[in-house]
C-alpha cells in the first residue's frame, strides 16, 4: 500500500488566551474534527469534546515528546490535533512539531499538516489597556531552558535601546523567580522610569488581573507564569480618563517623523 495513502492529518491549534469567545471559528472547527487531541492538561480541559474524541494530556515541559507522539499517531492514519494556548507559533507547539518533523522518520513529512492561528497573550493584554503595540514591537521569552540567560539580557538591551515595545512571555517560574527583576534592571538602563509597564494576567479569563505601573516602580512579584508583561517604548504614553483606567498606547509615528 502507498505510504501516503494511510497518512493522517495533524492540526496544530491555537486556542487563544482562555476565553472561549476568543477562540477563532477555524480553531473550533479543527478541534471538532480531531479524533485525538494532544496537549498540556489544563489546555485540554478547556475543550468540550464529542463522542469518540480522546484527550492525550502531558506536562508543559514535554513539548518535543508530545509532538513526536502526535506525529506518530497521525502517520498511522489518525486525525490528530496538538493544542496550544494563545497562538501555536508564538513560543508554543508549532515550532516543536516542525523540529520533530525535521529530525523524525520520513513518513512524518508526508502527514497533512495545518497550523491554525490563535489570539496570542500579548494581543489580548494589549487590547485590555489600549494600543501599546501601536508601533514597532517585539516579543521575548524570559525562559532560559533553551537559551542562555546572557543572550536574553543582550536581546533586552538591544530591543530597548532600539525603541521597541517589548512583550515578555514566561516572565518568572518557580525555579527562576529572579528573571523578571533582572530583566527590569536591564531595561532601566535604556528606558525612562516613566515608561508604562503592563502586567496582564489571564486576560479574558475569570481570574483576569490587569495592572499598569511605571518602569521605575515595576514590581516583578506582580507576575507569574500566567502573566504577559508589556514594557512600553520611550514614546508609549497614558491618557488620563478621570475615574476610568488610563489608555496606554504607542503612537503610530516616531519622534522626528511626519504624522
Amino acid at each position: 500500500m502507498d505510504r501516503a495513502a494511510v497518512s493522517g492529518r495533524l492540526s496544530v491549534i491555537g486556542l487563544g488566551p482562555g476565553d472561549t469567545a476568543q477562540m477563532t471559528p477555524e480553531a473550533a472547527a479543527a478541534v471538532s474534527t480531531a479524533d485525538f487531541l494532544f496537549g498540556y492538561g489544563p489546555y485540554l480541559e478547556r475543550l468540550s469534546l464529542g463522542p469518540g474524541q480522546a484527550r492525550v494530556p502531558s506536562d508543559n515541559r514535554e513539548e518535543l515528546s508530545r509532538a513526536r507522539a502526535a506525529l506518530a499517531k497521525a502517520a498511522g492514519g489518525a486525525s490528530v490535533a496538538v493544542v496550544s494556548g494563545g497562538d501555536p507559533g508564538v513560543f508554543a507547539m508549532a515550532a516543536a512539531v516542525c523540529e520533530a518533523i525535521e529530525a523524525g522518520p520520513h513518513d512524518w513529512r508526508e502527514v497533512e499538516l495545518a497550523i491554525v492561528p490563535g489570539v496570542t497573550a500579548m494581543l489580548a493584554v494589549a487590547a485590555r489597556v489600549g494600543a501599546p503595540l501601536g508601533h514597532d514591537f517585539c516579543a521575548m521569552s524570559l525562559s532560559d531552558n533553551l537559551k542562555p540567560w546572557d543572550l536574553i539580557e543582550r536581546r533586552l538591551d538591544a530591543a530597548s535601546a532600539a525603541g521597541f515595545v517589548i512583550a515578555i512571555y514566561n516572565p518568572v517560574s518557580r525555579a527562576r523567580p529572579w528573571q523578571l527583576g533582572r530583566a527590569f534592571d536591564c531595561l532601566r538602563r535604556n528606558l525612562p522610569g516613566t515608561t508604562p509597564v503592563v502586567f496582564g494576567r489571564a486576560a479574558g479569563r475569570p481570574d483576569e488581573r490587569i495592572e499598569v505601573s511605571p518602569l521605575a516602580g515595576a514590581d516583578p512579584a506582580r507576575a507569574d507564569m500566567a502573566t504577559c508583561v508589556i514594557v512600553g517604548s520611550p514614546e508609549t504614553r497614558g491618557i488620563d480618563r478621570g475615574g476610568r483606567p488610563p489608555l496606554i498606547y504607542t503612537p503610530r509615528f516616531s519622534a522626528g517623523s511626519m504624522r
